[in-house]
């Protein structure tokens, strides 16, 4: 489904930017992430941007594996002779954008193929995070470039909705989430909801469920009611088997281990490893849990305003990982930082609480960020109503000038 505004699909430029970046490489890009999030709309600007460059539209094949109209391409024998054709007709390669490729059974060997000719430039989707692992990733070592593709961004949401991007704006932001199909609806909060119950249904029935064959849905709803209340905290495999033990269901570690793997793999939560600041390096304990989308997290649980505080954080840690940082939990002996963001030779530390409303709790939460001895920068983000200042060269700034900023600190 592409994303569409007045008849328009509205541009998602820090993703298209870095699509259009690769265009005429001969590597495979590849989006992957949660359904809905996208993909399919920066497929369709990217079609756009190599029109407006010159590119005849004989030349741009797309195929999008969730319309039934393609179901022939499921054969990549069939799907190779159209490109085949295409390429012919046109006297040179060819742009391919398929969408939903692991819907296409042997895809890797299609791509492959394609890209060894020299006969396309392909760009695919996919919603499974397992899209490139094992023996594929071996197979088109070198050869792929990979982008995280995430619901709405804080930015994006006020573009997308004609916002004025303050605490208002912040607020609904919070509530809703951020997947782009809340757009075609109407603000009434009811249809926002089953929108939302209905995807994380989909999500969780075809993109877990189906695929990997699983008999037990009751104990899977059990451990996404326990992930969605756990948002920002530690979880393991083993704190889960003690919750399901006092809910009376019995499963194996083994068995939640596998579970919590299915639900990353579909890019529904994520878990964010631990990492020993003084010690540099990541620690083998639990990792935080972070989910996709609020609006999923509200889906299974509803909106609860006394949860602020891991909305926030969870909020931070998407922005981050939309912009390209590797995000991590920080341990400092006994204290701990919310985030250390790194990307290449940068890094920043982020803290981040609902409200510092005393002088114990301001330094309750800068304490961890003090005793950091190195001169990354250091941030403080709240929701005080307060200007950007700094203290001890930590900044402190409102969690919707953080979310808007425009330089990467």
């Amino acid at each position: 489904m592409s994303i569409v505004k007045d008849r328009t699909i509205v541009p998602r430029p820090c993703y298209e930017d870095r699509v259009m970046a690769w265009m005429g490489r001969p590597v495979i890009k590849v989006l992957s992430g949660i359904r809905r999030s996208g993909k399919s709309s920066i497929l369709l600007r990217c079609k756009d941007r190599l029109s407006a460059l010159g590119v005849p539209d004989s030349a741009i094949l797309h195929i999008n594996m969730e319309l039934l109209v393609n179901e022939r391409f499921r054969d990549i024998h069939l799907l190779n002779a159209d490109v085949q054709k295409a390429c012919n007709k046109n006297g040179g390669k060819v742009y391919l954008f398929l969408d939903e490729v692991q819907e296409i059974p042997s895809w890797e060997k299609l791509v492959g193929s394609l890209l060894a000719e020299g006969v396309a430039d392909l760009t695919v989707t996919g919603s499974n995070a397992h899209l490139l692992a094992g023996e594929l990733a071996t197979l088109l070592s070198g050869r792929y470039v990979e982008f995280s593709v995430y619901p709405l961004s804080f930015r994006e949401y006020c573009d997308f909705f004609s916002l004025r991007s303050g605490r208002e704006a912040f607020l609904k932001f919070v509530q809703t989430g951020g997947f782009p199909g809340l757009l075609a609806l109407d603000s009434k909060e009811e249809a926002r909801r089953q929108y939302l119950e209905a995807l994380l249904d989909s999500i969780v029935l075809r993109d877990v469920v189906s695929r990997h064959k699983l008999r037990d849905v009751d104990l899977l709803r059990r451990i996404l009611l326990f992930l969605a209340d756990s948002v920002g905290s530690p979880v393991s495999a083993r704190s889960l088997a003690g919750f399901l033990k006092s809910q009376r269901r019995s499963a194996s570690v083994e068995s939640i281990y596998n579970y919590l793997d299915h639900l990353a793999e579909a890019f529904v939560v994520d878990q964010a490893r631990v990492y020993d600041v003084r010690g540099k390096k990541f620690l083998e304990t639990g990792g935080k849990i972070y989910f996709a989308d609020m609006g999923l997290r509200h889906a299974l649980l509803g909106f609860r305003s006394s949860d602020i505080g891991q909305y926030l954080e969870n909020i931070v840690y998407l922005d981050l990982k939309q912009r390209g940082w590797e995000v991590s939990v920080g341990r400092l002996g006994e204290w701990e930082v919310d985030f250390v963001a790194q990307k290449a030779a940068e890094k920043c530390y982020i803290q981040v609480a609902y409200l510092t409303p005393d002088k114990e709790t301001l330094d309750r939460e800068l304490r961890p960020l003090r005793d950091i001895a190195d001169n990354f920068p250091k941030y403080l983000v709240t929701m005080d109503d307060i200007p950007h200042s700094s203290e001890e060269g930590i900044r402190r700034m409102p969690i919707e000038r953080f979310l808007l900023r425009q330089d990467e600190f």
